[in-house]
Parts: C-alpha cells; structure tokens; sequence
C-alpha cells in the first residue's frame, strides 16, 4: 500500500470509532466527497488539512502519519537515543541489545527514518562487538534503500571501514570508489573526505603505497580548502599514517601534530584523550627516545579518560600503550603492572588486545628473569590469537611474539608463528 493509502485507510477506521459518516467529519471546512477520496487513498491531504482532521477525530497527527501515537513516537525515539547513548559510552554490547529491541517494536515498520537510523546504529554496535559479518549484512540491506546524500555518504563509510576491519580490502576500496572514483567526484564535503581518508586506509592495508600517498595529498588539499575541523583531522591523521608507513617518520609526526592540535581546540573531550594516546603511540614508534614525553602524553590521557564515559576498551588499550612504553624505558616492573591493568579492564570479546598485552607481559617477563612467567603469557598470546581468522591486523602481533620465542629458545614455536604471521598476509 502507498503512503496516501495508508492515511486514508487510518482516517477511515478513526473516523468509524468515533461514530462519523465523511459528511459529519467533513462539514464545514471541506466537502465529503474530498474526504472520501481522502479515504480510498485517491487524494493526498495537505499538511494543514491532515492536520484539520487530527483535530476532528481528536487523534494525534503522528498516528494519521505513521500509525503510530504521540506517546508511542516518544517512547520510540527515547529508546533510540539511549541506545545510541550506550554505543557512545562503549557499552557496545548494552547499545546492541537496545537497538536490536528497538527494531523487533512492530511501531517501528512505519517510520522510515527513523527505522533506517536504528538499522545503522544496530550495525555500528556490530561492528563494535566483533560482529563484522552481520554489521556487513545489515549495512548492504540499508544500501539498498531509498537514501538522502548525507545517509549515504555515512552508510558508505562504515561500510567501507568494516570490510577493511574484515580484510576485505578489494570490497572496501570498490565501496570508496563507487563514490570518489569516478571522473565526476563530486564536491568535497567533510563527509566525503572522512570517506576518502577511509578508503586511504584501505589502499595503505593493500600495499598500495604509491596511491595511497598519491590520495593523501589529494585530502589534504580538500581539507585545507574545505577549512573545517572534522576534514582536517580526518586527512592529517590518516596522512601521517601514510607518511610512517612509506619511512618518513618526522613527516608522520607533524601531520599528527596538526591534528591533535585541531582536536584540543575542536574536538570532544573523549575524542582528544583517544587522540592523545594514538599519537603518543605514533611518537613512540616514530622517537623511542621520547619515552618520557610519551609517558606523560598517556598519563594525561589516562587522566582525560577516566573524567569522561570513556568505554573499558579505550581505558585498557592506553594501558597497553603505557606498558610498551615502560618496556622502551625498561621499566619491567611497571610495564607489567600496566599490562595485568589493561588486561582486567579487557572484555572477553576483544581478542587482538587481549593478546597484545599478553606479549607485552611476556616480554616484561622476560625482562625480568622470569622465563617461565614469559611463557606462560606467550602460551596465552596464542591461546587468544589462534581462533581468529588470518588478517594483516593480526600478522603484527604474530610476528612480535615469534621474535619474543626466539629469544626465550623456542625455535619449534617461533617457526610455527612466523608461518601464522605470513598466512595473515597471504603468504
């Protein structure tokens, strides 16, 4: 049934309870011929008459609308804002519940928008849980669909992210460019460089250096011509990504600087402290010798993130942040305490860091003398990293913990993680 069907068929059934004929309903404002072409769905009212006849049948204009009633409209939209509420504050799993509940409300069928809002955010608290297959499904249903620019736009990005996260990378760059390859790219937005800095991420994970620098220049041009905060951040960050992976580590820094610089004056307070730590990681790799200034720069973080509804993984991966840090001063003994710190503060599901810290302790371990407390966390390393499938993500970590092997005179183990870390990357 069409909309105007669908109204008319809502007038006539109010119309019938409360005991009107369409002359009654019509008199004296309109005819009751209008009203029953109204009715039979032949005539589409104006919004001041569907609003004329809300008042007639004493009912509410959301319910001729949408079938649904006022109070039922509140209470629909509530539940979206608490659910986009909990995804917020990283209660990824609370935020999956709500939207999944949200979308099973049979008073959802007819509200377009704001089913297609509850459809994306149940995707992002997917993707967020680990569930990258079904955050993929749903995204290609609401692809699919009738959508504004700006919806699009956003559908592409995440859709674009989660097969990168998936290693998905022909399908992710195919979403990006879809958008941004043609010959007639259209005007940039803030939008469409925050996509472009996604697909740039893709291309980088690809081993597609050149293209990658190639469009990082492109964004930033886009961004200082656009001038606003979210497109410069978006394409000086993913920039300095570009720049430490093609060995210009000086250059990564300063496009990083930039944007952390943006973000204390623009961005929100969680958002900084995010920003904060990831730099001070890139400095990290980037200027060992900085270890101290790095220290600081995460306890600083540490400090935002706690004032904030910062989620447990945010807090724990700058935990694992200050151990690889104490590891660099050598340190061991705090290193491991941040590592059995950012391990409590882990949730069961977030398998890769879980892992991360786990070779970071057995390296602290192994700092300490303590061969057999190092093994036991290599022995956990591969607990949490073998049932996850092979991706370039992981084949780091891999890698990482067959040097550590090495070093502790397990030559059977570090061959067999050397083979997982080349598996990873289709080797």
């Amino acid at each position: 049934m069409t909309t105007s069907d669908l109204i008319g068929l809502r007038i006539k059934t109010v119309r019938r309870q409360r005991g009107l004929s369409q002359a009654q309903l019509a008199h004296p404002e309109l005819s009751d011929s209008y009203v029953s072409l109204i009715e039979s769905g032949k005539r589409t009212p104006t919004p001041a008459v569907l609003e004329l006849l809300a008042q007639k049948l004493d009912c509410s204009l959301s319910y001729l609308l949408n079938g649904v009633t006022a109070e039922q409209m509140e209470d629909i939209e509530l539940s979206l804002g608490y659910a986009r509420m909990a995804l917020e504050n990283g209660e990824v799993q609370e935020a999956r519940t709500r939207f999944a509940e949200l979308l099973a409300n049979h008073n959802l069928a007819g509200l377009t928008s704001l089913r297609q809002d509850t459809q994306y955010g149940l995707a992002l608290a997917m993707e967020a849980c680990g569930e990258l297959g079904e955050a993929i499904s749903m995204l290609r249903r609401l692809q699919a669909e009738d959508l504004g620019p700006d919806r699009q736009i956003d559908l592409a990005i995440a859709l674009c992210r989660v097969y990168r996260l998936s290693d998905r990378l022909s399908d992710a760059i195919k979403v990006g460019e879809a958008i941004l390859g043609g010959s007639a790219r259209p005007t940039w937005t803030d939008g469409l460089v925050e996509l472009g800095a996604t697909l740039l991420g893709a291309y980088l994970l690809s081993g597609d250096l050149l293209r990658a620098r190639q469009f990082a220049a492109e964004l930033l041009n886009a961004a200082d011509m656009l001038g606003t905060p979210r497109a410069i951040v978006a394409a000086c960050w993913n920039a300095a990504a570009v720049a430490e992976s093609t060995g210009h580590g000086e250059e990564s820094l300063t496009f990083a600087e930039r944007a952390l610089a943006i973000q204390s004056e623009n961005g929100q307070p969680r958002g900084l402290a995010r920003t904060r730590v990831a730099y001070a990681s890139l400095k990290l790799r980037v200027r060992p010798e900085a270890v101290d200034e790095v220290r600081g720069l995460l306890l600083r973080a540490e400090e935002e993130l706690a004032q904030t509804s910062a989620s447990t993984l945010d807090r724990a991966n700058t935990r694992v942040e200050l151990a690889r840090a104490e590891l660099v001063a050598g340190d061991f003994e705090r290193a491991v305490g941040h590592g059995r710190a950012a391990q409590d503060l882990l949730p069961g599901t977030a398998r890769a860091q879980e892992a991360e810290a786990h070779l970071l302790l057995s390296r602290a371990y192994a700092g300490l003398s303590r061969p057999h407390d190092a093994e036991r966390e290599l022995a956990a390393v591969r607990d949490w990293l073998t049932p996850l499938p092979d991706s370039r993500r992981e084949a780091g970590t891999w890698y990482a913990a067959a040097e550590t092997m090495e070093q502790l005179g397990d030559a059977d183990g570090a061959t067999e993680a050397y083979q997982r870390a080349l598996a990873c990357v289709g080797l």
